[in-house]
């Protein structure tokens, strides 16, 4: 679950903020994004925010927001669940009171995406090209659909022969879209083996390739793969700045009471 609550974290703060409007569910006057093309069928984790959310209001009587809770949830999982390296969570953000399924289907990186275009989209939100590839190391951890990575282990040239056929093999060229995968090659550990895995040309998406193909990023995937302290190290501090995309704060939005709708 740790990998479902890191990327709702991600998904979240990526359009228009760290502000909870992926939790949103629509309404006859609302179309929020849980089923916008990057979350709808893969998003999960919804109910845990859920809990957290009753304990914590049972306890603080409705003063922390959804937005606060989900990005300390993200933390909490790559912490004490994967044994990550921590970070400092600043709080005090609200949750949004709309939400915009159009923006979640233009600016939340895809699985085919190219190098430009991923630097291009972590520019847009004030994150550097180092940034997007400390941050992708998140798919260290969790698993993809079929429906994601087919056209890259059928179609790329720059990936593995024995990986692409083993990959395969849960993965027909038709059918099975639901079928899982493990994105990296110990997905139940935060560590650096993703960076690993793109180095020897077993980056299960396309995207994540991208990183390691003759470009721009290739010297940081090298510096990871030979170094898991400093892929933690930076991994936390880039964290820290993507929950700091547009916080609502002040007068600005609410505090939910229940996370699935505004008050």
């Amino acid at each position: 679950m740790a990998a479902s609550i890191l990327r709702l974290f991600f998904h979240d703060c990526f359009v228009n903020g760290c502000d909870a409007s992926i939790l949103l569910d629509d309404t006859a006057t609302l179309t929020g994004e849980k089923n916008a093309g990057p979350n709808r069928n893969s998003a999960r984790g919804f109910q845990v925010i859920d809990t957290i959310k009753t304990r914590v209001d049972a306890a603080c009587n409705a003063t922390v927001s959804c937005a606060d809770i989900l990005a300390l949830a993200a933390r909490d999982g790559v912490v004490l669940q994967l044994g990550g390296q921590t970070w400092t969570v600043p709080l005090g953000r609200r949750d949004a009171r709309t939400a915009s399924q159009s923006a979640a289907n233009s600016q939340i990186p895809g699985p085919s995406s190219s190098l430009a275009t991923l630097v291009n989209m972590f520019s847009n939100k004030g994150l550097s090209a180092r940034d997007m590839t400390v941050l992708s190391g998140a798919h260290t951890i969790g698993q993809a659909r079929c429906t994601t990575f087919r056209q890259r282990i059928y179609n790329d040239t720059n990936i593995n022969a024995a990986f692409a056929t083993t990959r395969r093999r849960n993965c027909p060229s038709t059918g099975g879209d639901g079928n899982l995968a493990p994105i990296d090659s110990t997905p139940a550990r935060f560590d650096n083996s993703y960076y690993r895995d793109l180095v020897a040309r077993r980056g299960l998406f396309h995207s994540d390739q991208e990183l390691f193909n003759g470009g721009s990023q290739d010297a940081a995937v090298t510096g990871y793969s030979n170094n898991g302290a400093s892929f933690l190290r930076d991994f936390a501090a880039a964290m820290v700045r993507l929950g700091n995309l547009s916080p609502l704060t002040g007068r600005n939005g609410e505090v939910r009471r229940n996370c699935r709708r505004i008050n």
